[in-house]
Order: structure tokens, then sequence, then C-alpha cells
């Protein structure tokens, strides 16, 4: 038997992310929340990383000892220095980072203004490349440790196609899929493994109030819109061994509708 088939046999037989570390942007809701669940769920210990204190306590709170809150604003490097040193304190060295936190505004390009536009760039492009840099000295560690790095970034059919009334967040989204292949290349021989996930129409509190979400997810193959939990799967099998030999890749769930 290979050391591979050996270890993905190992994860599987129990739960098929034990024993790893994971911190998860934008943890306190949404995709971010789901992921946390789903994590948990199959045997990790996950740091809820958010502006959304209240929110990310309660989900810890909720979860157990399994999980811990650490208040992170993705655009500060400092910020990030302070929530890797928490999760290590708490868990030990991290060996999954899920970049998931995001923001989108919506104005025409004649009226958008630069400081809307860069804070959009600000949180979704450069939050996760402050993260990718600040995790890499524990995922190290994590390696030395026995235990594989996986980072996935979180970005959405919008980095794949264009969207009218939301340029910064489909060029902040466009940038993440080339960054991610960037760091896939830096990180791979030291056997850390990126890959960005792109969402299609998801229910959270970003498209809550989206009419136009809901109706153009209506017309695509899957005549909805997907449950969180169904992007959290797929980012589970990412984080896990069970995906071993993807990195630089992009991995679409969007209900088929960029196959139109």
């Amino acid at each position: 038997m290979s050391d591979i088939q050996s270890q993905y046999d190992g994860a599987r037989s129990g739960g098929r992310v034990t024993d790893k570390v994971v911190i998860v942007t934008g943890g306190s809701r949404g995709i971010g929340a789901a992921c946390v669940r789903r994590l948990v769920e199959e045997g990790a210990r996950v740091v809820i990383a958010d502006v959304l204190e209240a929110q990310g306590k309660a989900l810890a709170d909720e979860l157990g000892e399994r999980t811990a809150y650490v208040p992170l604003d993705v655009t500060s490097e400092d910020g990030w220095q302070e929530a890797v040193a928490a999760a290590e304190a708490a868990f030990g060295p991290v060996s999954g980072l899920v970049n998931n936190a995001g923001i989108v505004h919506v104005d025409p390009i004649e009226s958008l203004s630069e400081a809307d536009y860069r804070r959009v760039i600000d949180v979704n492009q450069v939050g996760v490349f402050l993260g990718m840099k600040a995790v890499l000295p524990s995922m190290r560690r994590a390696r030395e440790a026995g235990v594989a790095g996986s980072i996935v970034n979180i970005s959405s059919t919008g980095g794949l196609i264009a969207y009218s009334r939301i340029l910064g967040y489909v060029a902040s989204k466009w940038a993440v899929r080339g960054m991610t292949k960037t760091a896939a290349q830096e990180f791979g021989p030291e056997g850390i493994r990126v890959n960005s996930v792109h969402p299609g129409f998801t229910r959270s509190e970003m498209t809550a109030d989206s009419a136009r979400s809901h109706e153009q997810a209506q017309h695509q193959p899957l005549a909805r819109q997907a449950d969180p939990v169904e992007i959290a799967n797929l980012v589970l099998f990412l984080l896990s061994d069970e995906s071993s030999y993807s990195t630089g890749s992009e991995f679409v769930a969007d209900g088929g509708f960029t196959s139109l």
C-alpha cells in the first residue's frame, strides 16, 4: 500500500480532517459559518476569524472546545500575525486556511467612488494575500509534525465571468483566482496545496436582499440557489487529504450557471 493510500485511508477511518487546525475568515455567518460547522463535525479544530465579534463568539460557544473566536480585520497585516499566533496558542500549528471573508459594493462604474472600489479590493484581494503570507510559517511547522497544509481561497463565479455594477467584486475575485495559482506554484514544493472555490448564487446574508440573484438562479440547470453547506462540503474536501493531488485549480459549485 502506498503512503498516499495509507494517508487517505487513515483520514477516512476517523474524521476527514482530524488533527488539522484551520482558520476560517468571515467564519461567523454564511458560507464561513457552514465551513466551521462541517470542519468541526469532521474532526478539525477551527478558529473563527471575523470582525463580527458577537456572532463569532456565539458560534464558538455553540460548537464547544474544538473552536475559538479571534477578532480579525483581514486587511491588517498585524491582525493576521496575531490571529495565527492565537490559533497556535489554542490548538497548535495551522494546517488549513479558508480565505472566505469578502464584501460587495453595488454601483455602476460611472458613479463608483475610488474609496468604495479600494475597500472591496482591500478586503477581498489584499486580505487573501496577507492571509496566505501570514499562515505559511505555521503551515511549515505543521508539515514538520506530519500534517499537510491546504489553503482554500473563496473566489466566485465572478472570478470566471463578469457581472455588471460590481466592478470591485469581479476584479478582486479574478485576482484571487490568479493569486491562488501563483501561491500553488510557490508553496507546492513544500507540500502545501492552494485551490480556489467558485460558488454561484448561494443563500447568505450578502445575497439575502438580492432579487436579481434569486431570479438568475432560477434559470440555471439546477434551478435554485445553493445552501451554504453545499459550498462547505467542497471546502471540506479540499482541506482533507482526499484532495491530496489537487492544487492550483478552480473548483466550481454554481448549479451549472457558467455552463449556459
